[in-house]
């Protein structure tokens, strides 16, 4: 990818950022453009291509750590479900599960009482491990620090921000894209409400995107290994047909602790183990097939499926499990003696199991019940149909004040936190997602396929619960995979150096000109992420459709 050259800085260094072309998924077979546009930039100074290159980036860093961090303990009050998961982190850290705390706690804890729990387990509805990170926050700054509630889920945004532009690198293989993508998840409302709140999707989403590179990397080198294994074949006869075992996965492992770990802080985070685990099967018959391989698709699924199962779900459990040692290792967790009592036991063929396990499985068979029948209504539920249209986002605080309340100087002001993503941002993503589909249609790039692949393991196992309680904000789990598409698609308008002249100059400005405005409307909004007191008339210019309200 390359740009037309001029003398002026601007220009100089925006092509300092562009290594290669982006647009590298518009040939149909999957294969990047081969040779590199560094040399149509050779008349900026290496010295110089170099700053940049590290500059852009460290940028975007700054802008994420500014975002997520600046005023970080405000309000100095648990906000929406903070409620539960703040306070269930402290008494997860001090007894080892998470117990019960006296009516009209919060305001005491507020207040900085935060040893007023009981001994008294409390019935929780998500695995531990996201609040064992809430809890390492509370714990370096103090329980009665707002910022020590939610620093943990700040500094995992942050790294969220970074990890996005190490994926997009990788993927198109362009600094300019790379840039592209992490500065919109860096200004992105949803993105940063998500990190400001101490709240578990936001390790989903983390832990979920590590997979997702893992992924990504384990697909270079299982072709490298398999093309090795080829090369070292000279016939075709016995095992040769079927293709390898391959057991030396290393990336593909790591993917199954990172997914592992996400189903420890919330169970959507097991969809994302499932999706991979077949999209990596589909990857590895194709590879097969190109590679040569005679019975590509049974040699995949009798040789490569058992291997990769045995390498990625007993990781990925036993990342989960560990997150629980502390429920084990306790007497007095929720549910803990369940099997304890008389009639409970199982019998027969599964009376063996320890009775701490039977204890454990009853405990995660009450807490799938309610899961599947919460339907209790929401001011504030959003069905997952309308997520992608940003219908109902979710207002996380407000307070209200007259004139000469709380500094207001208006007849009548508001302080507000609600997770409105930026709205050009995300219709343009979901317009992108849109496009991607039909192109995979069309041409079956692998690199759309992969980005689409978040999306379902993100997204589509919602339309299975369309009737329970849910809410916009938990669509974070899947932004990154939004991002990367609309990055994407703005790669494709952006084309590449084999593009007739000029036309990069065409569609330069028009990319420019969406992440100035994109940029403008994240500083329009910034007040209601933030919970800035406004005049109520100047917050309602926020609202662009009715259901905002």
């Amino acid at each position: 990818m390359t740009l037309p050259h001029g003398d002026d800085t601007r220009t100089q260094a925006i092509d300092a950022l562009v290594e290669e072309s982006p647009s590298a998924l518009r040939h149909v077979d999957g294969s990047a453009s081969t040779g590199s546009a560094t040399e149509a930039t050779s008349s900026v100074s290496p010295l110089r291509r170099r700053l940049v290159r590290w500059a852009a980036p460290a940028i975007v860093v700054l802008v994420a750590s500014v975002t997520r961090l600046w005023n970080l303990g405000s309000p100095h009050s648990l906000v929406f479900d903070e409620t539960f998961y703040v306070k269930d982190s402290w008494t997860l850290w001090n007894l080892g599960y998470s117990s019960e705390w006296p009516a009209e706690a919060d305001t005491s804890f507020n207040a900085g009482l935060t040893h007023i729990f009981t001994t008294d387990p409390s019935f929780v509805v998500h695995p531990p491990l996201g609040k064992w990170l809430i809890a390492l926050g509370m714990a370096a700054l103090g329980p009665e620090s707002s910022v020590g509630w939610r620093i943990s889920t700040a500094i995992v945004g942050i790294l969220g921000v970074i990890l996005v532009m190490v994926i997009a690198k990788k993927l198109f293989d362009s600094t300019l894209l790379s840039v592209i993508a992490g500065g919109l998840f860096a200004i992105d409302g949803n993105a940063i409400v998500m990190s400001r709140i101490a709240l578990l999707d936001t390790y989903v989403m983390f832990f979920a995107l590590l997979g997702f590179g893992a992924i990504l990397l384990d697909r270079t080198w299982m072709e490298r290994r398999l093309g090795e294994w080829v090369r070292r074949r000279t016939d075709a006869v016995g095992s040769t047909d079927w293709g390898p075992s391959l057991w030396w996965r290393p990336w593909l492992m790591a993917a199954a602790l990172a997914f592992g770990l996400a189903s420890a802080v919330k169970w959507s985070g097991f969809y994302f183990l499932a999706a991979f685990a077949v999209y990596t099967l589909v990857v590895d018959a194709l590879a097969r097939r190109r590679a040569g391989v005679f019975f590509w698709g049974s040699g995949t699924l009798i040789k490569q499926a058992p291997v990769s199962f045995l390498l990625t779900v007993p990781i990925a459990a036993a990342a989960h499990m560990t997150t629980w040692i502390s429920w084990f290792t306790t007497d007095n967790g929720y549910y803990r003696h369940w099997a304890d009592a008389a009639g409970n036991a199982w019998s027969g063929a599964l009376s063996w199991v320890p009775l701490s396990v039977q204890s454990w499985w009853h405990f995660q068979s009450s807490v799938y019940a309610y899961h599947v029948g919460e339907m209790r209504p929401h001011g504030y539920q959003a069905n997952p149909l309308t997520w992608l249209f940003l219908v109902r986002p979710t207002s996380m605080y407000w307070q209200s004040s007259a004139n000469g309340q709380n500094g207001c100087d208006a007849a009548s002001c508001g302080a507000s936190i609600t997770g409105i993503a930026n709205p050009l941002i995300w219709w343009a993503a979901t317009a992108a997602i849109l496009y991607l589909v039909y192109r995979l249609a069309r041409y079956r790039e692998w690199r759309v396929g992969l980005v689409l692949m978040g999306m379902v393991a993100g997204y589509l196992p919602w339309m299975m619960y369309l009737q329970r309680t849910v809410f916009q904000f938990y669509t974070i789990a899947f932004e990154p995979y939004m991002i990367l598409g609309l990055t994407m698609v703005i790669g494709l308008l952006l084309g590449d150096r084999h593009d007739p002249p000029g036309r990069r100059a065409r569609a330069l400005p028009f990319v420019i000109a969406f992440l100035a405005l994109a940029a403008l409307i994240s500083v329009f909004y910034w007040p209601l992420w933030t919970g800035m007191q406004l005049d109520i008339r100047w917050i309602r210019l926020h609202w662009w459709l009715p259901t905002w309200r």
